[in-house]
């Protein structure tokens, strides 16, 4: 009966706020035109020059536009940019830029005297992009971003309309780099004004403006009815008039506000709540099938584990061990079991899935007598009887461990899980003190490339993102002739070859590719999702219940 308590308590509490909340919104008939949402690790920064966790590019993305953006395809489309030429063997692009985008009204864009506290606005020159990337790049700035303009030779202002950048070297990615709010335009005169308190004055070009921000309590920005997006059928865009985001602490406590209807979506699964909602089977639960979609697809993270490959340790160095282990656990029943059905079993390549180059059929699956087999050959050929590894992980990913723990044992290798605090197992892997650890890696930008990038033999870690130390010439060969090949489908099949090298050396064992999940009231239309899992909300719509 104990088991029946929480959840018959958290009904309760579901119902009776319910009705309250239902009474509340009947008095505020524009409630339909507000996107409510909470962000539970806070928000550092809306500069976007400073837009690197999540958190701060969901709302710098609201605010700010740069030469082209994303679809929920990961195609790369025109922004501010309406068009653009790649020349000079894919290292000169040259855009052309919209006359029709205006930064958000500001009293200090006036130019008369006599309408100096009166805001006023302009329009976006090719100069504003330079200024842009110059800012960037400037080392007193400091930038997280500024590594995204490493291939960049260098840029300018053509004229008022025409912004060229250019490259030391092809990089066929570079288009997906400038889709990050990092290389978004901000205007001079206003930048300068602020400073630093840029940081909470923003003025960019973006669906939404600014409005109001109460660290750690609320942040509102409203609609910019200058916008110069509109839809299929030529209505401007946003629909919404505002977007309120609260800062509550805990995904808990996030997840109470959504059930009682005071915010309009939560994103991820969360442990906190995760049974509450979902089926085991991963399916939403009756008590919320009439009032909650629920949105999910490929997250471009994949969750691993690593070995150093140039350990001494005799187990981790024999490749029918790092294979065994790869064949000794059943991942669909870790994702089942551990994750509600949310993820995709890992049966591919590192490239997880929704980027061009993945391939299901690289990797491995669950193959407990083989796995057996490839130990026995390790025990004849070696003579240790009793092989032994040490997985090193955070707590957070302790469950995952101790379920591959388990089944890795049943094959006949004994597994020692060592749980240690994340920053220690970030610095532990980077300088190779780790012969066997728990990692994962998320998209810094959407192309394969990324992730090929962590088996590069001149990116070994701690000078590059080359954590396990795996080094293969062919492997090098092929990745440096991908930065040469512009036709998409050979780039991929390039990307596939090399995933697939790497999985027949087994430095790697992917356990699943993330997914991205949204859980939203039924009013809320047209939220996409995305695999960077970028909240985009200009094309949004709220019905009025």
């Amino acid at each position: 009966m104990q088991k029946l308590n929480k959840p018959l308590l958290f009904n309760i509490l579901f119902l009776c706020v319910a009705l309250f909340s239902c009474s509340s919104k009947n008095n505020t008939n524009k409630d339909h035109l507000v996107f409510r949402y909470n962000e539970h690790k806070n928000i550092g920064s809306l500069d976007p020059a400073f837009s690197k966790d999540l958190a701060d590019i969901w709302a710098t993305h609201q605010l700010f536009n740069g030469l082209v953006q994303m679809d929920d395809q990961l195609n790369v489309k025109p922004c501010i940019a309406k068009s653009w030429v790649i020349t000079d063997s894919a290292k000169t692009y040259t855009f052309t830029i919209r006359k029709d985008v205006y930064f958000h009204k500001h009293h200090l864009f006036g130019t008369s005297t006599s309408l100096s506290n009166q805001d006023s606005t302009r329009t976006v020159k090719a100069s504003d992009f330079e200024y842009s990337f110059n800012r960037l790049k400037d080392e007193k700035l400091a930038s997280p971003g500024s590594w995204v303009l490493k291939k960049v030779e260098s840029y300018s202002a053509l004229n008022d309309s025409t912004f060229q950048i250019k490259l030391n070297q092809p990089f066929p990615a570079f288009l997906g780099l400038l889709t990050m709010k990092y290389c978004s335009v901000v205007p001079k005169e206003i930048v300068e004004h602020y400073g630093s308190d840029f940081r909470s004055n923003p003025i960019g070009t973006g669906p939404f403006k600014f409005k109001r921000w109460e660290e750690n309590i609320k942040l509102v920005f409203r609609r910019n009815d200058n916008y110069f997006e509109t839809d299929e059928n030529g209505k401007q865009l946003p629909y919404l008039e505002a977007i309120a985001i609260t800062f509550l602490p805990d995904k808990q406590s996030e997840f109470l506000q959504f059930a009682q209807g005071n915010i309009d979506f939560v994103s991820g699964l969360d442990a906190s709540y995760k049974d509450e909602i979902l089926t085991a089977e991963g399916k939403i639960k009756k008590l919320y099938a009439d009032d909650v979609n629920m949105i999910r697809g490929p997250y471009l993270n994949t969750e691993y584990l690593a070995f150093f490959m140039e350990t001494e340790v005799e187990e981790i160095q024999a490749l029918k061990l790092r294979q065994a282990i790869n064949l000794g656990f059943d991942r669909t029943k870790m994702i089942t079991y551990l994750r509600n059905g949310i993820g995709i079993p890992a049966t591919g390549g590192f490239i997880p899935k929704g980027l061009p180059g993945f391939d299901d059929s690289i990797g491995f699956t669950y193959q407990p007598e083989k796995a057996k087999h490839l130990v026995l050959e390790f025990k004849s050929e070696t003579g240790m009887q009793n092989p032994e590894v040490t997985l090193t992980t955070t707590s957070n990913y302790l469950s995952f461990c101790e379920f591959i723990q388990r089944e890795i044992q049943k094959i006949g290798i004994n597994v020692n899980v060592d749980v240690i605090p994340a920053s220690s197992l970030k610095d532990a892997k980077a300088n190779g003190q780790l012969d066997f650890f728990r990692a994962s890696w998320i998209a810094d930008y959407p192309d394969a490339e990324n992730y090929l990038s962590l088996y590069y033999s001149k990116n070994l870690a701690p000078n590059g993102p080359n954590y396990t130390h795996y080094s293969s010439p062919e492997f090098d060969k092929m990745y440096e002739a991908s930065y040469l090949e512009t036709n998409p489908e050979m780039r991929a099949d390039l990307y596939t070859k090399m995933d697939s090298l790497v999985m027949r050396t087994a430095p790697i064992v992917p356990m699943f590719y993330d997914e991205v999940i949204r859980f939203t009231r039924k009013e809320v239309k047209g939220l996409g999702i995305n695999a960077t899992n970028l909240l985009e909300l200009k094309a949004v719509k709220k019905s009025n219940l």
